[in-house]
């Protein structure tokens, strides 16, 4: 709870003053640059321009360098509240400025495109040496508070950014930078970087046979290889499982749905832009489904319900459909149709805590299976000041207040972030560390007095009177696609054995060992592994090259003595060679570390 934001941190500031340093640096190689948006974001910060010429590396190693000099001039930053009229005439030459102006005269976004509280706000620029920009802060107090030996410019890929987001808009050149306390954080972060590379996921897929993205089938959506589609099943698999024995009921539900129903959940119109255009089917109006929650209600609703039944735990690995601009598609982490996790619980007002701190305990324990314990909490609120959420204050209060109780008899450490709710009730996010230290959100819980309200979703109370039900949302991954592209680079592609899509391959020696291969092949898929047997026409050596570059945990060589001994010559994917073993003894060993969902993969 006492946790700093990341927002309200010194590095924060440190990172957005030099972001207004890199401008103007940028400013005095570019002089007829139009400038745009400069935030700090996670790791570093990023400034947008509208240049006359391409950016080179001579000039980013210029403005780095130029960065370097004026921090160490150190130059104050200061702050002055100036009217609307007042910041035109400043900016007059910069058109991107202006419509930031406009926009935030009207209450609409400020200087980084987000809703700001108050439009009848005075606007405030932020002065260092010889630039200003309109800007709310937060800044550091001089350029003596940023280090020059822990900055760093970079025009890393991608390298354009619409402005707005907008594919419509002009192109911008975006230019990435980071900033830290120290040199020896520097050169962390840049030691990560290169391992980022080497992890991503998108490489990695192509690599390991997991997955491709097709031009012919749509940009942003995946098309799984049979490798791939085992690990995503074997993901579906195991998480069904649990939830079964927890209580929860399969469903499933369509692709689309008329679009009454997404009008009474309140998704749509308040998503339009992330919403497919309705296809018109016999005069009637579909949607590609954005949600699964509105299919969900209708089961709910489709017979009288006693407060007997409840909870009622409806869970589906259901496929919604978002637009999301063709500049912004990456790998699996953001495509345009993706299949979440989802539950539904319909609970009686009295159930409402425990079930919460339920969904809460199998998020922990799928985070721990999987090797991801390092993890915060936030809890999402309603922005008072925004008018994108749905629903009666009071019930969002109540909703809030449940959450709140619900971690503190967890004992979980958290945060509140206002403006982190969804449309339609608070929630709690799980934000998760990887071995690179980056954070993702995955895992949320969110609680909803609106939809049972909107969907006049009732069940008979024991004292015979027709009660609302709370409905719990939540999603352990999020997105399969995303979870999978995450662990992809989590793990660098070698998966803990009981996820691996192949857990073992076995090399013959020479095609005189071929029968007993099988023979080993058979038995191993007789024990539930996943398995192969290599019989191919090639070298044996070449064949352990492969293997190994595919991750496979363990590579069994069989040769005459194997097959005279019925054992297995057991090297592992890190190339240590734990010599021969009997043939059961490792088909034990390996479905142990199988069932118990270990990382190890030595014996």
């Amino acid at each position: 709870m006492t946790e700093e934001r990341y927002e309200e941190s010194q590095l924060y500031k440190i990172r957005h003053s030099a972001a207004h340093v890199m401008a103007e640096a940028m400013l005095e190689r570019f002089p007829e640059a139009k400038i745009a948006i400069g935030p700090p974001i996670e790791d570093g910060f990023y400034y947008d321009f509208d240049l006359p010429a391409a950016v080179t590396d001579a000039d980013i190693k210029w403005v780095e360098k130029r960065m370097k000099k004026i921090i160490s001039g150190r130059h104050e930053f200061s702050m002055r509240a100036i009217t609307a009229d007042e910041a035109r005439d400043l900016f007059r030459d910069q058109p991107y400025k202006l419509e930031l102006i406009d926009d935030l005269v009207n209450g609409r976004l400020d200087d980084n495109g987000a809703p700001i509280a108050d439009p009848t706000d005075r606007l405030t620029i932020y002065t260092q040496n010889k630039f200003t920009d309109l800007c709310r802060g937060p800044h550091v107090a001089n350029t003596k508070d940023i280090n020059p030996k822990a900055v760093s410019v970079t025009l890393r890929p991608p390298a354009g950014a619409y402005w707005r987001g907008d594919e419509k808009r002009p192109q911008l050149t975006r230019v990435y930078g980071t900033a830290w306390r120290t040199p020896e954080e520097l050169a962390d972060y840049r030691q990560r970087l290169e391992e980022a590379v080497k992890r991503d996921h998108r490489v990695l897929g192509e690599k390991l046979d997991l997955f491709i993205i097709d031009s012919m089938v749509g940009k942003g959506l995946p098309l799984w290889l049979p490798e791939g589609a085992t690990l995503r099943d074997t993901l579906e698999r195991w998480l069904r499982a649990i939830q079964i024995e927890r209580g929860y009921l399969p469903v499933v539900t369509p692709h689309l749905g008329n679009i009454e129903l997404y009008k009474t959940s309140g998704h749509y119109p308040y998503y339009a832009d992330s919403q497919y255009s309705p296809i018109d089917v016999d005069g009637d109006e579909f949607m590609l489904r954005p949600m699964n929650c509105p299919h969900h209600c209708r089961i709910y609703s489709s017979q009288p319900r006693s407060y007997r039944d409840l909870p009622l735990r409806y869970a589906e690995f259901g496929t919604v459909y978002r637009y999301e601009q063709s500049g912004e598609l990456r790998g699996l982490t953001r495509v345009r149709g993706f299949t979440v996790d989802d539950a539904h619980l319909f609970v009686r007002p009295d159930q409402l805590l425990d079930e919460f701190k339920g969904v809460v305990n199998l998020i922990q324990h799928v985070f721990g299976a999987l090797g991801m314990a390092d993890f915060r909490a936030r809890i999402g609120t309603r922005d008072p000041d925004s008018d994108k959420y749905v629903g009666d204050n009071a019930l969002w209060e109540e909703a809030t207040v449940a959450i709140i109780a619900a971690c503190d008899e967890l004992g979980l450490d958290y945060h509140i972030e206002p403006g982190e709710a969804a449309f339609y009730g608070p929630k709690l996010d799980f934000i998760v560390r990887d071995v690179l230290k980056r954070e993702w959100q995955l895992g949320t819980v969110q609680v909803d007095y609106n939809l049972p309200q909107r969907f006049d979703l009732e069940y008979v109370d024991k004292d015979n009177e027709r009660k609302r039900p709370v409905m719990i949302h939540r999603a352990p991954f999020g997105s399969l696609e995303r979870f999978i592209g995450i662990l992809i680079e989590h793990f660098a592609g070698a998966f803990p054995p009981w996820l691996a899509p192949t857990q073992a391959i076995i090399i013959p020696i020479r095609e005189s060992h071929n029968d007993y291969a099988s023979e080993v092949e058979t038995l191993l898929k007789s024990r539930g592994m996943r398995v192969k047997a290599d019989l191919q026409d090639r070298n044996m050596r070449s064949k352990i090259r492969q293997h190994r570059r595919m991750n496979i945990p363990w590579l069994l060589i069989v040769g005459d003595r194997d097959a005279a001994n019925r054992t297995v010559s057991v090297r592992l994917r890190s190339d240590e060679d734990l010599g021969a073993m009997p043939l059961e003894a490792f088909a034990d060993a390996a479905a142990a570390k199988i069932n118990s969902h270990v990382q190890e993969i030595g014996f």
